[in-house]
């Protein structure tokens, strides 16, 4: 029973942040009808830039809180993030918005090339390590142990989450992003800016993936140029779980992914957990 509370929790942890994921992969398609397979490079770019800030300021702020140095690291994430994603959206997708289906595509996938060799340029090929900030002493919980990172990853991604969906359906912006989805041009008449609009909810989907990034970064400790991609993919999978260009679902989606992974890796084999992934994907 241990055994099964522990990998649920673990599950919970892994999931929460490939909700985060896939809200912006669900968020982008519901709105373009485009899968932005960037976004898990976006999340990897977070994260490094992240892992920078601290690196550089830890040594001047040694009395610094870690909470504190790990925020900071998020508040520089997100605007970079932000910035990369904008660009995207300006340069590579907005010209193929009436392309065939098959140019963007192929777009979001150089797009995710050039993203990572670029973070190979700038942060180089080889892992790097980001500093131990929070006091992680274990949490026992009826058995099962859970540390202080892993609690915030839950806690703060349940939050962001709530709040998404409280921004969609109960504020003017989200209603005209919901009138977008719909109909661009006729939402248009309604005085709302399908380009404004479809900017911001690349901006938030960025956001999300920076946030996440960084959890990803605090969680396993490491950061590298090509960690966004498996991470990506797997987000992708949990938006089409739970209906891409659904938000709720996608939430669940990635909750679900998250603990099917880990029941895998602790009843049958962690060489098994990617499979089991991609055999949901399959199966729906």
């Amino acid at each position: 029973m241990e055994l099964l509370l522990q990998q649920i929790i673990n599950g919970l942890v892994l999931g929460s942040m490939y909700a985060l994921i896939a809200l912006g992969y669900t968020m982008v398609y519901g709105i373009l009808n485009l899968i932005n397979f960037a976004h898990g490079d976006v999340l990897m770019v977070g994260a490094l830039t992240a892992l920078s800030t601290i690196v550089f300021l830890q040594p001047m702020f040694v009395d610094a809180p870690g909470w504190l140095l790990l925020l900071v690291g998020v508040l520089a994430a997100i605007p970079v993030c932000i910035t990369i994603s904008l660009i995207i959206e300006r340069v590579a997708y907005r010209p193929l918005r009436n392309a065939p289906r098959l140019a963007p595509l192929i777009t979001a996938i150089g797009v995710s090339i050039v993203l990572q060799t670029f973070a190979m340029i700038v942060w180089g090929r080889n892992f790097l390590t980001l500093p131990t900030l929070l006091d992680d002493r274990p949490i026992e919980f009826f058995g099962a142990t859970l540390t202080t990172t892993r609690a915030l990853v839950i806690v703060t991604s349940a939050t962001i989450m709530i709040g998404l969906m409280v921004l969609v359906n109960r504020t003017k912006l989200g209603r005209a992003m919901r009138a977008t989805a719909e109909n661009p041009r006729v939402a248009g008449l309604m005085g709302v800016n399908p380009n404004y609009v479809i900017a911001l909810t690349f901006a938030i989907g960025a956001a999300l993936a920076a946030v996440a990034g960084v959890m990803w970064a605090a969680t396993y400790s490491t950061a590298h140029f090509f960690m966004g991609f498996t991470p990506g993919l797997k987000a992708f999978t949990a938006a089409v779980l739970g209906g891409i260009g659904n938000i709720p679902g996608a939430a669940v989606g990635g909750i679900v992914i998250g603990v099917a992974e880990q029941l895998t890796a602790g009843y049958i084999s962690a060489d098994y957990r990617d499979a089991i992934t991609f055999a949901i994907l399959i199966g729906v």
